[in-house]
């Protein structure tokens, strides 16, 4: 999972590729396999010397990936064996005329890279090794390795305009290139070609890697490439053969703009002045031996005319890109409804996308996949080729939203809410100035541009502050500072202090955070759903405990929410689907952020009401006439609460804690009769184990305010003969206060060298079941054992509790839910109160149902 991939094998001899394939076959008969299996191979690059590490008979990770890559589908053929048919009689889907017998063939490269997030968390190594740490991947499909691979990186980070060595310091001295050269990391490639561009030759790389010399090779050419164009030095001196070269090796616009100090528009315009453009091809399983019925496209330089005939004049949907902490399937869910919709109303549907592990990139899913980047450039180019109707950009995350303006000033038509206040909300100081303009309560904040500033205006408000730049997701680059030295140290972080400017705003203590996600048109809003996050505000949204419909919101608070969002999408037109998060605080409430695109809750809200609001929003977007569909939130009698996935175990050493940055790599969502059952549902779903045989709790809560607010749960968990354990402050309290807890010492205590005594050693002997630790800023010391205890939690798979108001929530749960009711999710959708929202009679709906 964390390897560079590419297809067809390019260094294996033919020797070598038959001698794996009939092994191969061998073992699949010697197993009796049925369907699917993924069997991988360590091979001796000196002699044909292999081993067998694994096989898998069944559907794996590199399964998604040979299916897209080759177009051969499978999982579908898996299952159709599965169910006895004869593999004689499964028609090749991309051909239909060829049977499932012929064996793929390739006349393009595919190159699979995965994504990785370890810059989000402190204390991370960024060595790879066998325990996976990716997040997501991409594959780019062209006529040479060098386009691919140069797409590839353009694809994982969108900021990168191709491969140079730019992303690490490549005026490093020789021993540190040549450390980094040695070991595998996520930053590897980069220092090979750090290594490159300062004079290494291919052997010397090679001696120091392992990587095949044919790889470097193709890295050395890409180098050489781009050092000749370095050298021209001008734009103007670039000839159409210099074009044709430099676009056939996949060097982009706005990387040869870089290399030739121009913009990505002049060498656009110039490189179509020569007539240099690229061309569509098909991917068809067969090297273009039979016809293919279906368009699975690619673009690329290397090539005569297209493929198909461009006339049918389609929508255009931007999908998510790569997965990533902050963007994952909730996002092409929204793209796959859109999708869906567009069909359903006899829309031609263009599907932009490259990440293989999405249902937008499964090719029958649209009438045209363009298995392509999401940049600028080629969102360009496919809308000049298909001539489309429009551009939806709104349902795939950030990545489509920040083209918005790009593409607007380019001419290309936007479906939904203008790219004009696409900005206004992406932009943190534009948004802040309009709702002073519409009288919205929002946080005191300024904008700065020096670290004087930002100081003289945290002293103004008092710590903490919220600091962050614009147009990010899932809160990247964004934090709460509590003193003057920890603004400054983020201010001069290398990440920062390249940003022209910086928000900065008062952080508001012991506020409710409340989502807001809705559908408008032309600024009238058409559906909406109100959620509440159990955790307080400075949690980020993705990384929240989410209760729908909300359980613990005033009435006039609810009524303000809404008087906000129709003052938000009436001052904006908004167009489409949109997302408000807001804080509430003694009746009191603030917008914190306006984005005007699906969010990630948006499947969690349209799934919990039956409802597809993306499929509101698409109809909404094409101009098409949309009644309002009204939900009675106050009669139904469920809740459904959606919980975060973290993956800390395999982080190792990362605080596993809750910020405004977004850590989880995953969700899941459970309904119950009220918002207890649901709660522990979710919990158990995300993998959280409950303290059963023992009954040992470790509790470290943080300032005595905490340890108020926990004090009736901790009695609680007392009366309901749990065996609380306690670090030193927290134990007395509790003991002060008439709740029997023994004293667990920190790892800086008196006693913490002993096995019995320290907390721990407690958790690592495997006599506590569950931890709750809350920690609260303090002293560094203070910082260090909580992290400690933490990270034992995680290490030895102890469930972690790490919000007060989630613990709070877990022991009222356990106190009043007994015994968890089962229920498919029909049974709650057949509720008389809902069958109405959809135009379903409640007999309509349970003969559905069955």
């Amino acid at each position: 999972g964390d390897s560079i991939v590419v297809a067809p094998s390019q260094t294996l001899s033919n020797a070598e590729y038959f001698k794996l394939r009939s092994t191969a076959q061998k073992v699949v008969r010697h197993l009796g396999i049925i369907g699917e299996c993924n069997i991988q191979y360590a091979l001796d690059p000196h002699s044909e010397r292999y081993c067998i590490i694994e096989v898998n008979a069944r559907l794996s990770r590199s399964s998604a990936l040979a299916s897209k890559a080759t177009g051969y589908p499978l999982a579908y053929v898996a299952a159709k064996i599965a169910l006895g048919i004869d593999l004689v009689n499964i028609k090749n889907s991309i051909t239909k005329t060829t049977t499932a017998c012929f064996e793929p063939s390739l006349d393009y490269c595919v190159v699979k890279m995965p994504r990785w997030d370890l810059k989000k968390f402190n204390r991370v190594s960024n060595d790879l090794g066998s325990s996976m740490l990716s997040v997501g991947e991409v594959m780019s499909v062209g006529r040479n390795f060098e386009e691919c691979i140069q797409k590839a990186v353009r694809m994982v980070n969108p900021n990168l305009d191709g491969l140079n060595a730019r992303p690490v310091d490549y005026t490093a001295d020789k021993a540190e290139i040549e450390t980094n050269l040695k070991k595998a990391t996520d930053e590897r490639l980069f220092y090979v070609i750090a290594a490159l561009d300062a004079g290494y030759t291919i052997d010397q790389v090679h001696a120091l890697t392992k990587i095949d010399r044919w790889f470097l090779s193709k890295l050395q050419h890409i180098s050489g490439l781009r050092k000749g164009m370095k050298t021209l030095g001008s734009l103007d001196k670039l000839s159409v053969n210099n074009f044709k070269t430099l676009k056939t090796y996949g060097f982009s616009d706005r990387q040869i703009a870089h290399e030739v100090a121009s913009t990505e528009l002049q060498v656009r315009n110039r490189r179509k002045s020569f007539g240099v453009v690229p061309f569509v091809k098909q991917i068809d399983t067969l090297a273009a031996e039979y016809p293919a019925q279906t368009n699975y496209l690619y673009m690329t330089y290397s090539g005569m005319e297209d493929d198909i005939p461009m006339d049918d004049h389609g929508v255009m949907v931007l999908g998510c890109g790569a997965y990533c902490i902050g963007s994952s399937v909730e996002f092409d869910w929204c793209a796959v409804s859109a999708v869906r919709t567009l069909r359903e109303l006899d829309y031609k549907a263009i599907v932009v996308n490259y990440n293989p592990e999405t249902v937008s990139t499964d090719y029958d899913e649209s009438d045209r996949l363009y298995f392509e980047e999401l940049s600028f450039e080629r969102v360009l180019d496919i809308y000049d080729r298909e001539n489309a109707h429009g551009v939806i950009v709104s349902v795939g995350g950030q990545i489509p939203n920040n083209l918005s303006m790009p593409l607007h000033k380019m001419g290309v038509r936007l479906l939904g809410t203008s790219a004009e206040s696409i900005d206004k909300c992406e932009d943190r100081n534009k948004f802040s100035a309009l709702l002073d303009k519409i009288g919205v309560d929002q946080p005191k904040w300024t904008e700065v541009t020096t670290t004087t500033a930002a100081e003289a205006f945290a002293r103004e408000v008092q710590y903490p502050v919220l600091v962050r730049p614009s147009y990010v997701l899932s809160g990247a680059g964004m934090i709460v500072t509590s003193c003057e030295a920890e603004l400054r140290d983020y201010l001069n972080s290398p990440n920062v202090a390249t940003s022209k400017s910086i928000c900065i705003s008062k952080f508001i203590l012991n506020a409710k955070e409340v989502e807001f996600d809705g559908v408008a048109k032309d600024g009238h809003i058409l559906n909406y759903a109100i959620s509440e996050h159990v955790e307080n505000a400075g949690v980020h949204s993705g990384d929240a405990t989410l209760v729908l419909p909300a359980q613990k919101l005033y009435v006039a608070t609810i009524k303000q929410v809404k008087r906000i969002a129709s003052a938000i999408a009436r001052s904006l037109n908004i167009t489409g689907p949109f997302n408000i998060q807001l804080m509430a605080k003694e009746n009191e409430v603030k917008v914190i952020e306006c984005n005007l695109r699906a969010s990630r809750t948006f499947p969690f809200i349209s799934k919990t009401f039956d409802l597809n609001f993306i499929a509101l929003a698409t109809r909404a977007m094409l101009g098409l006439a949309v009644k309002p569909v009204p939900i009675a939130l106050i009669d139904i009698d469920y809740v459904a609460v959606k919980a975060p996935q973290f993956s800390f175990t395999r982080l190792h050493g990362a605080d596993p804690t809750l910020g405004v940055e977004m850590a989880s790599t995953g969700e899941v969502a459970c309904f119950g009769t009220d918002m207890h059952e649901a709660f522990l549902k979710a919990l158990l779903s995300a993998g959280f184990k409950m303290p059963k045989e023992q009954k040992t709790i470790l509790l470290s809560i943080g300032n005595d305010d905490m340890k108020r607010e926990f004090l009736d749960s901790a009695k609680i968990l007392d009366e309901l003969k749990y065996n609380l354990f306690g670090t030193p402050g927290t134990a007395a309290f509790l003991q002060e206060h008439g709740v029997k807890c023994e004293v667990l010492y920190k790892p800086s205590g008196k006693d913490a060298k002993g096995a019995v005594d320290g907390a721990v050693e407690a958790i690592k002997n495997n006599k506590i079941e569950m931890v709750i630790n809350v920690p609260d800023g303090g002293s560094q010391q203070e910082v260090s054992d909580g992290y400690l205890i933490r990270r034992a939690s995680v290490d030895f798979g102890v469930s972690l509790i790490n919000n007060i108001k989630c613990a709070v929530l877990l022991v009222q749960s356990l106190e009043k839910v007994k015994k968890l009711e089962i229920c498919h999710i029909g049974e709650y959708y057949a509720m008389p109160t809902l069958g109405w929202s959809t135009g379903k009679s409640l007999l309509a709906r349970k003969m559905s149902i069955c």
